[in-house]
């Protein structure tokens, strides 16, 4: 059956820009907002010993969380609170090195009121996000951050929509003040990220990767290029370096090398792989990130690339399909 009162598909269109354009004006009054009070707060998180508590109730929780868990990804250990369950023992897990961000629109949640004073007698700084300056959670912070909005998106004016988008907004803004007062780096970054891509791009180097000893392909420069042939169908990296009676690299025959080479219709059993080879090819040392090894294939339209020392000395060599086990690609 067809429901009646249904709305027009151009009015879920005009609903959903009107909820857009309300939480986009709530974020730019955001702006004037920058103040003294969210410098200090800045000042006080960066002067703690301790963590970051974040805690707050309902929808103001689940924003809570998602601070909490930004703010220890970017150089600020931090942790989300139940108050709820705080007053019934997770209070134990706050410390008087600690300091507490307690988020409420209205600031009088009654569970985030509740641990207060118990807060307050740990001597634990405290920090406020409130819709309302003049609430009792406001009054009590050491600094309010004032997240009020003029209405929010819900066209009821009942579901935390503006609110709680301002409230995240504010949280970002306070994570990447401290995470730039810090000088947090995309290397910090990944060692919180180990698991994900991020990481392996940020701290996989091609010596976690490469090949080594007598897995590179190697051949001296004055082997046949059948001899080279063998090498390359041996090592299976679809490419073989070539080395002086030093030991350093002078050139690289690949399989594309030896397509133009048979278009020439030499001798493989005469030609000498020093006469085909391509000369001062691209490398790459070990201790440059795999990340990096796969931008230099990328751009060069190459499947693999020999690893030298600062010498010049032959040490490994890493391909495509490396990079493709190791979750670089």
């Amino acid at each position: 059956m067809t429901d009646s009162h249904a709305p027009a598909s151009q009015d879920y269109a005009t609903s959903a820009l009107r909820a857009i354009r309300i939480e986009r004006e709530a974020i730019e009054a955001l702006e004037g907002r920058i103040n003294g009070d969210f410098s200090r707060a800045c000042e006080i998180i960066m002067a703690c010993k301790g963590r970051v508590i974040v805690t707050g109730m309902g929808k103001s929780g689940h924003i809570g969380s998602k601070i909490a868990a930004t703010l220890a990804s970017t150089g600020t250990p931090a942790f989300f609170v139940h108050p709820g369950e705080a007053s019934h023992g997770d209070l134990g897990m706050i410390t008087p090195q600690d300091v507490v961000i307690a988020i409420s629109n209205s600031g009088s949640t009654s569970e985030v009121i509740t641990i207060l004073p118990l807060i307050k007698r740990m001597g634990i700084p405290l920090i406020s996000m409130t819709g309302k300056n003049d609430s009792v959670l406001a009054r009590e912070a050491a600094v309010n951050l004032d997240v009020s909005v003029a209405i929010e998106a819900c066209p009821l004016g009942l579901a935390p929509t503006s609110s709680t988008t301002v409230t995240l907004v504010m949280g970002d803004a306070l994570a990447v003040a401290l995470l730039e007062a810090r000088g947090f780096s995309t290397e910090d970054f990944a060692f919180s990220h180990p698991g994900g891509n991020l990481g392996r791009r940020l701290l996989l180097r091609v010596s976690d990767i490469m090949h080594t000893g007598d897995q590179i392909p190697r051949v001296a420069e004055d082997t046949p290029l059948s001899g080279a042939l063998l090498e390359i169908s041996q090592k299976g990296l679809g490419m073989t370096t070539v080395v002086n009676d030093k030991g350093i690299m002078t050139g690289v025959f690949t399989d594309g090398d030896l397509r133009r080479t048979l278009d020439k219709s030499v001798d493989v059993h005469t030609t000498r792989i020093c006469d085909v080879m391509t000369r001062n090819g691209k490398t790459i040392q070990a201790d440059n990130l795999a990340a990096e090894a796969l931008n230099i294939m990328e751009e060069m339209k190459i499947n693999a690339l020999p690893v030298t020392d600062a010498a010049g000395g032959l040490v490994g060599a890493i391909n495509m399909h490396d990079l493709l086990r190791a979750g670089v690609l």
